[in-house]
Parts: structure tokens; sequence; C-alpha cells
């Protein structure tokens, strides 16, 4: 009998992951797997562009100010350093809370580059959605908005473009007069923009004495916004204690409502009477923070009206994103 020639199987190439394009998700996956791409090589993708990170923010300068322009502050803006310096012809970064028209980004004429912030993103890394609109932005023609899109899964984030060594220092405006330079010449449909704006802006002012703690005037009353680092359980703890001990207000008048969690950090919230202004809750808020250093140093087990005030304070939470 002859024999059988013995098979040998022909070798696959090996394609690694950084070489596996993007095709149609029923599409047969590039790495000849025999999958369906969304099934293979896809799925990976997705799971990057939906996966929700709780801290967008973190291990950027001042993170706590990056969530209050991001949810608070109606109208902002914040120079911004680049790692590396700023490319040719663009004089200047500057991060908005809001552009006109809800734009992500607008390169201007002369060259500079206004990044928004308060825009809905794609995937569920904020801070991977701005990274890739500010680098559209740093090479779109002058004179042109930037139009958003799913940022890539393997793309930089804030944190890779950002000088970690960068000052943030949050300019807060009464109005929207920084989107055009020049008014007079705007067009009708940023005029009406910038308008429609002002008219929802809520009057805003940052506290000076302390850090990230922005009161804002309402109709009824006025409020203080205070965004925190700490980590939640030991600031919760904190407040208790002084809340039990009928310390936690800012005043006569004024009263800690709560907090409500963004972009993992918590921010308490106190109501102020409608005459205080941000000038006047200074020195209390400053006082504060004494207090609040002193209580969050403390480990001691929380005693029994405590662990009221912390219940009461956590059934008062919140979670905006």
């Amino acid at each position: 009998m002859a024999k059988k020639r013995p098979q040998t199987k022909a070798k696959r190439p090996q394609i690694t992951n950084e070489e596996i394009p993007v095709v149609g998700a029923r599409e047969p996956c590039p790495c000849g797997s025999g999958r369906r791409y969304k099934a293979c090589h896809g799925r990976a993708a997705a799971h990057a562009v939906t996966e929700l990170v709780h801290r967008p923010f973190e291990g950027l300068p001042s993170e706590c100010d990056w969530v209050a322009l991001r949810e608070l502050v109606p109208a902002a803006t914040v120079e911004l350093p680049l790692k590396g310096g700023l490319p040719e012809g663009v004089p200047s970064v500057t991060l908005a809370t809001v552009l006109p028209m809800a734009w992500p980004a607008l390169r201007r004429d002369d060259g500079s580059v206004l990044l928004g912030l308060q825009n809905d993103t794609a995937s569920g890394d904020i801070s991977r959605d701005l990274a890739d609109t500010l680098q559209r932005a740093l090479t779109a023609e002058p004179g042109t908005p930037v139009e958003g899109r799913r940022a890539p899964a393997d793309g930089p984030r804030l944190q890779d473009l950002l000088d970690p060594e960068g000052v943030f220092e949050p300019v807060v405006h009464s109005g929207f007069e920084f989107w055009v330079p020049d008014s007079e010449n705007a067009t009708p449909e940023v005029t009406a923009s910038l308008e429609r704006a002002n008219a929802a802006a809520i009057p805003t002012a940052k506290l000076t004495g302390v850090d990230s703690a922005y009161w804002c005037e309402t109709p009824d009353k006025n409020h203080l916004r205070w965004v925190m680092p700490h980590p939640e359980e030991q600031l919760l703890d904190a407040l208790a204690r002084l809340h039990a001990e009928g310390r936690s207000n800012l005043g006569e008048g004024t009263r800690l409502v709560g907090s409500f969690r963004a972009h993992g950090l918590t921010v308490p919230v106190w109501d102020l009477p409608s005459g205080v202004g941000a000038e006047d809750i200074e020195k209390p808020a400053a006082e504060f923070a004494e207090r609040f250093a002193a209580a969050l140093a403390s480990d001691a087990p929380l005693t029994a009206d405590e662990r009221r005030a912390r219940g009461g304070l956590t059934n008062r939470q919140v979670t905006l994103s």
C-alpha cells in the first residue's frame, strides 16, 4: 500500500493587536480567526470606548476644578499648557465651559484654540474624548469649528497631552462674551446663541480663600458647592462629626443640606440666605476648612449622634455622573 503523505498545516501569519484594522461589526475579523469582528477583536475595542471612567480628570492639576467647570460653573475659561509647548501657529489653547452652538472645539481666525468642556461625549472616558477633540482642533483650519466624534479606543487622554506641572487657574465670567473677540462682527447665529446663553447663566463666583468652592445665586436662595478630593467615606465621616456638633454650617442662616457625586468626587452643598454673597462667605468657608481638616484627621469611631448625622447626609446624596 502506498504510504500516505503526511499533511502539514500552513502557518497562519501572526498579527498583533495593533495591526488589526477596524472593519464592520458583522464582517470577518481581519485576524483570520473565522469569527465576526464584533465577537473577536472588536469586543475589546467596543469595551474600551464604552467602559465608564469614574474619575476622568484624575491626575490632572486641580482635578476638583475640572469637575466644577464640567458640572457647576456656567461660564469660565482656563489657559491650558501643553506638554512640549504650543505647536507653531497656535498662540494659545483655552478650556471653556461652553462654546457657541455647543461646538466641541473652535480654531479661531488667529489660530488659537477653544476647547469646550460641557459637551456630550461619545464614550465612557471624557478625558479621551476631549483629548481627541483637542488634537483635531490643533490642526484644524483657522476660523473653523471642530465636530464631535467617537475617539479611538487607543487614543491619548488629556493626561497625555497637558503639562502635569502646569497651573490650572479658572477665570469665572459673568457671561459668554469671551466667545467673540469682536462682537460687532459676529454672525447672527453666534449672536443669538450668546444672548440665549447669557440669559440662562446663573451668577457664579469662585472663592479665593479655599480650593474649588463655588458660590452661586438663585432666585430663592444662594448656594455654596465645594468639590473635595478626599475619599468619600472619610469625607462623610468628617462632615457627620461636624454636623452632629452643630458646626457644619457657614454662619447664621446657612445650612449643610447634603452632597452629590460627580466624576468620582464628592461635592458638599450649603444653602445660604439670598443676601449672602461670595465675599460674605469667604471667611466662614476658611474657618470651616480648619474645622473640617481636624475632623478629617480623626480616626475615632463615630458616636450614635454622628452615625445618625451621617445617615441623614447619605440619604440626601445623589450622583450626577
